[in-house]
């Protein structure tokens, strides 16, 4: 039966929608946390005149997952992805979908992003002076040339090149990854070693801040890649996924239980941390991520296994949204800052108004010339075309 379930999640006619969803769901928060970053007090590109605490405890939750929620779905998705590809081929898709819209974005979405900051530092210039300052090339925050909020797919264009030796060795080794899937069946193990090994990390790297430069962002390295790689291998095996759903409600329990600590002891508390609790934090929040991780898979796998209209349109729209959102965001953001409107009337204006912008460019716009698809990472329409001409032809040809 096990091999069986094996073949029917591996073979080419079958589609995660699971973890479509969670794509969705995930890109989704994007936008109602990247606004938050616009009335807290944590460091953004531009911030409102009134500020509040209120905002940051429900982003304290989201903000430990929703990354790391990413980087396991694409690993998740380069295994599929690997499925009807060769290396050259894959690596092609790879330059293709995330390092041309990469390149578009930097030169074309992100530049406004710096241009409203810049006005709010006091300068007072044109956007067609600004924008000839992009091509110094000088780094942000000194100079205009940034990827901003881009940075995620940096990242996992070089995790695609740099892992791909190991996801390929991965792949071809059921054996090895059907004992790893029963040896982390014991959901004990499935959560404590993890744990040790992030932790472990954070003690090693942990004089190296998150920079979201590339070059300099080691233990945004060790995880990120870590996590990548995760979702890669938990698609080697059903054997995984039946795991997590079987305990996907003892993970839930548990990741309930260490939020409430976390809120009451840390997060709500201004009193002073004691020197060994130091120690003690990083593996409850630790414990808590991961298992806020298996829990998403768990019920995900459970009740997300269906399509719809609405998925076939958001799973593709998503992209796009999620290129275009911040600079939406900062753009409406922008003229709002010394207005007397509450924040509440704020925060929803703008991620309502930032969703309708988004849409109607995607839906008018984007999804209908094929310079947009091609530059916001789309297949297409020739391609798709093609391959449903494809199918069709391998049809008939099989019924002659």
């Amino acid at each position: 039966m096990e091999n069986s379930g094996f073949k029917n999640l591996q073979s080419s006619s079958f589609r995660r929608y699971d973890l479509d969803w969670l794509r969705v769901i995930a890109f989704a928060l994007l936008i109602f946390y990247h606004v938050g970053m616009f009335f807290n007090y944590w460091d953004w590109h531009i911030k409102n005149n009134v500020v509040t605490h209120a905002v940051e405890w429900p982003m304290r939750f989201t903000n430990q997952w929703r990354m790391a929620l990413l980087f396991m779905i694409s690993g998740a998705g380069v295994y599929f992805a690997l499925e009807n590809r060769t290396p050259g081929s894959f690596l092609g898709e790879r330059f293709i979908r995330i390092f041309i819209p990469l390149l578009f974005g930097m030169f074309v979405i992100v530049p406004p992003q710096i241009f409203f900051e810049r006005l709010t530092q006091g300068q007072t210039y044109s956007y067609a002076e600004f924008y000839k300052t992009v091509f110094q090339f000088q780094p942000y925050p000194k100079g205009s040339f940034s990827w901003h909020h881009l940075w995620y797919l940096v990242y996992i264009f070089f995790y695609s090149v740099l892992a791909l030796p190991l996801l390929l060795f991965i792949r071809r080794q059921k054996e090895m990854t059907a004992k790893w899937a029963r040896f982390f069946s014991n959901p004990a193990l499935l959560i404590i070693i993890p744990v040790i090994w992030h932790v472990t990390g954070n003690l090693f790297l942990d004089k190296y801040p998150t920079t979201h430069n590339l070059v300099h962002d080691w233990n945004n390295h060790f995880h990120s890649l870590t996590l990548f790689i995760s979702g890669f291998v938990l698609c080697t095996q059903t054997t995984f996924w039946e795991t997590l759903k079987k305990h996907r409600k003892l993970m839930l329990g548990i990741w309930i239980t260490l939020t409430i600590i976390l809120y009451a002891a840390y997060w709500a508390n201004d009193r002073e941390d004691y020197d060994w609790e130091r120690y003690l934090y990083p593996v409850i929040q630790t414990t808590n991520v991961w298992c806020v991780l298996l829990c998403i898979f768990g019920y995900g796998y459970t009740y997300l296994q269906f399509s719809n209209r609405f998925l076939k349109y958001a799973n593709e729209a998503v992209y796009p949204f999620y290129i275009l959102h911040q600079t939406v965001i900062i753009c409406l953001a922008y003229p709002l800052i010394n207005s007397s409107l509450s924040v509440a009337l704020k925060f929803g204006y703008l991620c309502i108004a930032t969703f309708m912008i988004c849409l109607v460019l995607y839906h008018f716009l984007i999804r209908q010339f094929n310079v947009l698809r091609f530059v916001f990472g789309l297949k297409t329409k020739w391609r798709k075309e093609s391959k449903t001409n494809q199918v069709k032809e391998t049809f008939i040809s099989s019924k002659s």
